[in-house]
């Protein structure tokens, strides 16, 4: 049973209306009660840290306790602060989060910060070419290109709400001309060469989706956590076309499940039947997050074939709509190379 929230938040003072918060968030068995407690208040009165403090003493008005109360309860109910506020922060960046895409974790950052160790090892490269596969928020590919000046980069997914909610982000970080977003499966509508091509595929057992937390069972898109019956079903897909794509010297990196050493074996099989030489597989220490532990895995690329050097651009294989798999939609930007 859903524990009751109090709506008597009218006439307390800022610091008192904190207190209760938490008190309430901790009887629900939250963790992290006093922190959310914090955000959620600051949200609703539109102050941070800094003036939660100094107006502690002052009382809410009758429209901050409402707005107060609301996202009480919709915490308490399971759902997750950042999906409350509406916006996560990834890689130092602020992200605007919609139904259709996950919300953007500490963990996922490792894939961030290989690729940009790649990047500062490999210095010749003057403008690499990006592709972040089921890009969502556009978090990952954002973050990269937000580093690397001078990089251009697509993202797709098979959402069209969650490339449109990409597509937003990048025009909020001053990104939009670096970056365009396509619907299709995996890289199905893209040729490459691409000199990195990243991805945080859905990897989890379908049968273990029930058991994930409320926050993460009711809240984020199953079409972005469903990975199949053993949870390998995106990685089947995308490596192969991923090595078929990659720049001499490009590198694929993938955020993989606990116990998914299997992935770094088959990414590397599936680069050298493409007659690329596959560097060392160098898993990324790995982040706890629940109950699932994650790894970035480099499955990398060394010179084996020469690739086109114009910039990498969505292809036609995603125009006429038809071409596309079930349930994708040409984005702008897909349907206008398509039509070139």
């Amino acid at each position: 049973m859903t524990p009751r929230v109090s709506d008597r938040f009218t006439g307390q003072s800022v610091e008192s209306a904190r207190r209760a918060l938490a008190a309430q968030l901790r009887s629900a068995q939250l963790d992290e009660a006093e922190l959310d407690a914090r955000i959620l208040l600051g949200a609703a009165l539109g102050l941070d840290l800094t003036g939660l403090m100094t107006q502690a003493a002052r009382l809410l008005t009758d429209a901050e306790a409402s707005r107060l109360a609301q996202h009480a309860q919709r915490r308490i109910a399971g759902e997750p602060v950042a999906r409350i506020l509406g916006t996560r922060e990834f890689w130092g960046l602020p992200f605007r989060l919609s139904e259709a895409t996950l919300v953007p974790r500490p963990d996922t950052e490792t894939v961030v910060e290989r690729a940009l160790e790649l990047f500062r090892e490999q210095k010749a490269i003057h403008q690499p070419r990006i592709a972040d596969i089921g890009t969502g928020s556009g978090a990952i590919l954002l973050a990269l290109l937000h580093d690397i000046p001078g990089a251009f980069g697509v993202g797709t997914d098979l959402s069209p709400n969650a490339l449109e909610t990409a597509r937003g982000n990048a025009a909020a970080l001053g990104l939009a001309d670096r970056s365009a977003f396509v619907a299709c499966s995996y890289l199905a509508a893209l040729r490459g060469p691409f000199d990195l091509i990243v991805s945080n595929p859905p990897y989890i057992p379908s049968a273990e989706i029930p058991k994930l937390s409320v926050e993460v069972r009711e809240h984020d898109p199953h079409l972005a956590l469903d990975g199949g019956n053993d949870g390998y079903d995106a990685y089947r897909a995308l490596i192969p076309q991923a090595a078929e794509r990659l720049a001499p010297g490009g590198a694929l990196i993938v955020e993989a499940g606990q116990g998914q050493a299997r992935t770094e074996l088959q990414g590397r099989q599936a680069v050298e039947e493409t007659g690329h030489r596959v560097g060392a597989a160098t898993p990324v220490h790995p982040a706890l997050h629940g109950t699932c532990c994650h790894d970035s895995t480099l499955l990398g690329a060394s010179p084996g074939r020469k690739g086109p050097s114009s910039p990498a651009l969505p292809g036609p294989s995603c125009w006429p709509p038809r071409r596309c798999p079930a349930g994708a939609v040409p984005g702008p930007a897909c349907s206008a190379a398509g039509r070139s």
